[in-house]
């Protein structure tokens, strides 16, 4: 059988699978899973074009790290070939412990895990599958491997990773702001004492990418609209939850029930892998099954959540820099009591506030580092003239305050 495959990709064109590995990577049922699974999880709500999956998105990465490894390659940094299929693997694989909805529900199915971490422990499966033919990957993806720079270019403030999903969300979201010049970015990528560096030449390219990325948090990841549909999903399913607590019966698939119905925890994980095997059954389809079928569930509750979600009927959203006061939670939620017919003690699913945090360039991830002409080396916000550069790596903090628009 011919592995050697051309994938035509709506962002890059014609992408190729480089090896026969590879080729039986994806067609794994827990790669295949993430067909099933949105790349940017409510979005769509907001802009409707926004449906494609983490199974185009690692592609598209797996496509960027092959440009990146070549362009390396011709500029006389040693990467073997073991070493170029091992760093594709680990792109490849990156987003493979995503659950359901990407990152809306990361820490709701599962407390305390991240899917960097189920991605960990899923490639150690598929490690023990394909003969431990995937170490180097793994080395390279928890950057454990000697040649730092490959890791960077999996995870880092300049990864292939985060050069697609710029590229792929503003394509799909049709935001023009989020249009990076990837191809220039990888042209100009070297290796300096082990670490990924931009070459002098690639600055003004780096600081679109930096502010591009910043344009694309508020615009499309953290939209307000988007911030309720991500919030009124998370409250059916801690909904869900608490009702299965007290023995109530919540309509769900086999693999969505062992997560309803028990509390699973970072170390529950470790200990037993039958829920590492649960969860690679999961994707969107179990979630909207379940809240589907919660629009007739007996519980009030539940039933108008559900009932709000599948008919867009979303929460009010207001953004602040400053908290909002109790008296106006109290007041809110005191109005939903009456409006719903509700307790107080299930108010909070109607009336809440949330603190949303971005920044474009996180210093603690690392820096992205510059090239200079004279040999030196220097972080981006010191090597470029941009002014306002360095203010893009203080965290931005706003307050949500969330309720039914009913109540306006």
């Amino acid at each position: 059988m011919n592995k050697k495959k051309i994938i035509n990709d709506p962002v890059y064109g014609f992408v190729s699978i480089p090896s026969d590995l590879v080729f039986d990577l994806i067609q794994h049922r827990y790669f295949q899973r993430l067909r099933y699974i949105k790349q940017v999880s409510l979005t769509h709500l907001v802009y409707p074009g926004a449906l494609h999956t983490r199974f185009q998105h690692a592609l598209g990465a797996m496509h960027l790290m092959g440009l990146a490894l070549e362009t390396l390659k011709s500029k006389d940094v040693s990467i073997s070939p073991e070493e170029e299929e091992a760093a594709v693997i680990a792109i490849l694989l990156h987003d493979i412990g995503h659950g359901p909805f990407s990152h809306s529900l990361e820490h709701t199915l599962v407390q305390g895990v991240s899917h960097e971490h189920i991605s960990s422990l899923i490639m150690k499966e598929m490690n023990e599958m394909f003969g431990g033919r995937l170490s180097i990957a793994i080395a390279i993806f928890k950057n454990k491997y000697p040649k730092r720079f490959l890791h960077q270019l999996v995870a880092s403030q300049l990864d292939t990773d985060r050069m697609d999903y710029l590229n792929r969300d503003s394509f799909f979201t049709g935001v023009s702001e989020g249009v990076i010049s990837f191809d220039r970015i990888i042209k100009m990528l070297n290796v300096a004492n082990n670490g990924l560096v931009v070459e002098q030449k690639g600055i003004y390219s780096i600081e679109k990418f930096l502010i591009a990325r910043r344009l694309m948090y508020w615009q499309v990841y953290l939209h307000k609209t988007v911030l309720s549909a991500e919030q009124l999903l998370i409250k059916i399913l801690q909904r869900a939850k608490e009702l299965a607590n007290y023995g109530q019966h919540i309509f769900s698939t086999t693999a969505l029930a062992h997560f309803i119905h028990n509390k699973v925890t970072k170390e529950d994980f470790l200990k037993d892998n039958v829920h590492l095997e649960w969860f690679t059954l999961l994707d969107d389809t179990d979630i909207l099954t379940t809240v589907k079928m919660g629009v007739k569930h007996e519980d009030i509750v539940l039933s108008k959540l559900c009932d709000q979600f599948m008919n867009r009927k979303l929460y009010h959203v207001e953004l602040s820099n400053d908290m909002p006061t109790k008296e106006r939670i109290d007041e809110l939620q005191q109005s939903a009591m009456q409006r719903f017919g509700i307790s107080a003690a299930d108010a909070h699913y109607f009336v809440f506030t949330l603190a949303v945090e971005n920044s474009a360039y996180d210093l603690s991830e690392g820096n992205i580092n510059i090239l200079m002409k004279d040999g030196t080396i220097q972080d981006i916000t010191m090597a470029s003239d941009l002014s306002n550069l360095e203010m893009l790596a203080k965290k931005v903090k706003k307050y949500m305050v969330a309720y039914p628009k009913e109540l306006l």
